[in-house]
């Protein structure tokens, strides 16, 4: 799973085009957009994109994108279609789930290229039936963005050109669909869980990775970076390598409550079952309480996958010693 290196260039253009930059010379390079132009109109005029526009038309969201509002879409292009559907048409894919993708691509808000930074904002596709949205993970690295780890990690995406302006928002334009991301795609994504993904990988005989990725329901409280040196430091060890296995997994097992999507607002002060034994809630002072006595923090709250949630911890919990 490796992140992206991939390196892309901003090309700002002339006035004439109202301030639209590029991140490639031959990426929708020369399009002028009129005022009253919508993003549905952008989208249904030019041929590239027609994947996209047979999608709005047949899940009903071109009549949103028609409307008055205030969105940020990134837009893949039939390229990008392609490859995702595999050959399947896009008459073929359920509407909702096709609902559930597009949307995965749609902010409520205007975001310009100057305001994209590093870090989680909430898009418009939702958990289950619920209307938790969705968390999507940008990462801006110099002149390179990319979402949900970019496309060389799969089900996320590189931008490759920005700030596209019309009546009701703005467009950036993505080389692949970004599909919607489980638990396991911010543990990858997100470089604050590096040595989570490592801990969760560090085995040949380590599923952890495979069971959240699938459609179950999960609640995981991610330790942080910070969170596996202190460990490491307190153990007085290097590396996962020196831990004994059996302890590694049992560790990480404590870390995640299988069938339950439970966010902040949901959490309760009591034992919580995880899949590797009994834990404490403190929900007042937000803290965690393993069998050793060791509190930790939640740190962050509600990343919202489409199998279940994050949220990140300051210490990781071991079972019993």
């Amino acid at each position: 799973m490796k992140k992206l290196t991939t390196k892309i260039q901003l090309i700002l253009f002339t006035a004439l085009l109202a301030g639209f930059t590029s991140c490639s010379d031959d990426d929708d390079a020369g399009m002028i957009t009129e005022e009253s132009e919508t993003i549905a109109d952008f989208v249904a005029s030019e041929e590239e994109y027609s994947s996209l526009a047979e999608a709005l038309d047949r899940t009903g969201l071109t009549a949103t994108l028609d409307a008055e509002g205030t969105y940020t879409v990134f837009a893949p292009n039939n390229a990008a279609f392609e490859a995702y559907l595999g050959g399947t048409a896009v008459a073929d894919v359920p509407v909702e789930d096709l609902t559930q993708i597009l949307l995965n691509h749609v902010l409520a808000v205007e975001a310009r290229a100057s305001s994209l930074a590093t870090g989680y904002v909430n898009n418009l596709a939702t958990y289950a039936d619920t209307d938790a949205n969705l968390s999507m993970y940008i990462n801006v690295d110099s002149d390179v963005v990319t979402i949900n780890g970019g496309s060389e990690l799969e089900g996320g995406a590189n931008v490759t050109a920005t700030d596209f302006e019309f009546s009701n928002g703005i467009v950036h334009t993505v080389d692949a669909v970004i599909a919607l991301p489980t638990v396991a795609t911010f543990a990858v994504a997100d470089p604050t869980f590096t040595q989570l993904e490592t801990a969760l990988t560090a085995d040949a005989s380590f599923s952890f990775v495979n069971t959240l990725t699938s459609a179950g329901t999960f609640t995981v409280f991610a330790p942080t970076n910070d969170a596996f040196a202190d460990l490491l430091a307190e153990l007085e060890i290097s590396g996962f390598g020196d831990l004994d296995t059996s302890v590694l997994a049992a560790a990480l097992s404590l870390h995640v409550v299988n069938g339950a999507n439970v966010r902040a607002e949901d959490l309760t002060t009591g034992t919580v079952t995880t899949l590797g034994g009994a834990i404490e809630v403190d929900a007042s002072n937000a803290t965690l309480t393993d069998a050793n006595g060791r509190v930790s923090t939640i740190v962050v709250t509600d990343v919202q996958a489409s199998n279940g949630v994050v949220h990140a911890i300051d210490t990781v919990l071991l079972p019993g010693l």
